[in-house]
C-alpha cells in the first residue's frame, strides 16, 4: 500500500471476525490504536487479532508512506466504523452497512 502525504489509509476501524497486521516499510505515520495515538515508521509492525480494537494510519511525513497488509478473508464479516457511528456486515459479495443508531436489542437469550 502507498500513502501519499497528508492521506489516511482508511476509515478507523475494527474487525469481529478478520485479524489484520500491518508492517511499515518506509515513510512515517500517526496510527489511532483503539483511541490513541502512536508514531509509527519503518521497521514498525502491528498486528489485530480479533475481536480488534479500532485502528488506522495518517501519513504524517513529507514522502509516501509504502507498507505492507494482510490478514484473513472470511465468508463473514462485521467490522465497526465508531467515528462514523457504523456497522458493515459482509457476506460473501453483498455488504450491509447499519447506523449504531438503528440498533435494537434482541432481548435476553434462555440458555
Amino acid at each position: 500500500m502507498r500513502v501519499p502525504p497528508g492521506k489516511e489509509s482508511f476509515v478507523y476501524h475494527s474487525h469481529y471476525r478478520e485479524e489484520e497486521w500491518i508492517y511499515i516499510l518506509s515513510g512515517c505515520a500517526i496510527a489511532e490504536i483503539d483511541g490513541e495515538e502512536f508514531e509509527v515508521g519503518s521497521g514498525d509492525f502491528m498486528g489485530f487479532p480479533t475481536p480488534s480494537v479500532a485502528h488506522h494510519l495518517k501519513n504524517a511525513g513529507d514522502e509516501d508512506l509504502v507498507y505492507l497488509m494482510g490478514g484473513e478473508n472470511l465468508d463473514v464479516e462485521i467490522a465497526e466504523f465508531p467515528h462514523l457511528g457504523r456497522r458493515m456486515l459482509r457476506r460473501g459479495d453483498a455488504v450491509e452497512i447499519y447506523n449504531f443508531s438503528d440498533a435494537q436489542s434482541f432481548g435476553a437469550l434462555n440458555t
